[in-house]
């Protein structure tokens, strides 16, 4: 019996197309995809927490309470090009990201933080340097900025493959608690100056490793008190509101919130509380906690001092009701 050559796989140019892919609508939007499915006969099905989800033979479309818009299948390119971008967002984007954002795709840095809202664990500032060829493998693999991932085991998957990308250079920049609360005072109990502080360790240690001409910084002040920290030659530090929109940005946001989440398990285990995240009513009863049970100069080791829940925290503890 003839021995059978096995066939050679056969090789293309052309780009791997897209089975998954996410964006944000807002209320008409939803609305207008909702009435355009159901007046084609797509088929309807449960998913929890959605507003709809309907499918076809090759792509099942989903729409999250949230507004979050989930298509995934073989057909997700085509359906997003000839339905969703003309019909109902009436804008064209999907692969012309490197036309619309050509400075997506330079070899820069992105910088953002993580945990300046929460009472118990660390400021954490991340610096990511990445370049074209990381930005289009992470694009491909629908990355999206922190506020935008539903859970931390999300995060920390996407920081693992953010961290594994080739040529791709992460460095977080935070302090211990106890260290924190220290240069809170340092710093004249000026909150965005130790940020800008945490920020220019990040980049300097980044940008040291891997030199690139520029970075973004997702802004958190009008005044340039990052700029004024850093000492690079030949950099550039820009900064914007929503800066998150570049994948490097939104990279680094992932980065800095897993970092955050990370550090709040270590303090959770020390503890023995699951610390939450946030600054309400339920971090205030767990300050509450940690006062009755380690004693008041405890907090300084899991808290921000500076915030009202700790003096509010503090006064619970001592007159229990």
């Amino acid at each position: 019996m003839p021995h059978k050559k096995p066939k050679k796989e056969a090789f293309s140019d052309e780009p791997k197309k897209k089975t998954i892919y996410t964006r944000e609508l807002d209320g008409g939007q939803m609305k207008k995809l909702d009435a355009w499915l159901d007046s084609h006969l797509w088929a309807p099905y449960r998913v929890d927490y959605s507003a709809f989800a309907y499918k076809s033979s090759d792509v099942n479309v989903v729409a999250y309470n949230s507004g979050k818009l989930v298509v995934q299948g073989k057909g997700t390119e085509d359906f997003v090009r000839f339905v969703l971008e003309p019909e109902i967002v009436g804008a064209f984007e999907m692969g012309y990201e490197e036309v619309l954002h050509p400075e997506w795709f330079e070899a820069h840095a992105g910088v953002d933080e993580s945990g300046k809202g929460d009472l118990f664990g660390p400021l954490v500032s991340a610096c990511v340097v990445a370049d074209a060829s990381a930005v289009r493998s992470w694009l491909d693999w629908g990355l999206k900025e922190s506020k935008r991932v539903s859970s931390d085991r999300a995060a920390l998957e996407m920081a693992k493959k953010i961290r594994g990308t080739e040529g791709v250079v992460v460095k977080a920049s935070y302090a211990s608690m106890e260290k924190y609360n220290a240069l809170y005072i340092r710093f004249g109990r000026n909150l965005n100056r130790l940020l800008a502080w945490f920020h220019a360790s990040a980049i300097t240690s980044a940008v040291s490793e891997r030199g690139v001409e520029w970075g973004m910084l997702d802004q958190f002040t009008k005044q340039p008190l990052v700029q004024r920290q850093l000492n690079i030659p030949g950099f550039e530090l820009k900064m914007r509101t929503k800066a998150e929109s570049d994948p490097v940005v939104a990279a680094a946001s992932i980065v800095a919130r897993a970092t955050y989440i990370y550090a709040m398990r270590e303090l959770s285990e020390k503890c023995g509380i699951q610390l939450c995240k946030g600054a309400g009513a339920n971090a205030r009863e767990q300050a509450v906690e940690i006062v009755r049970k380690f004693g008041p100069q405890s907090l300084k080791s899991y808290a921000k001092l500076h915030f009202k829940t700790v003096s509010e925290a503090m006064e619970a503890a001592a007159n229990p009701a």
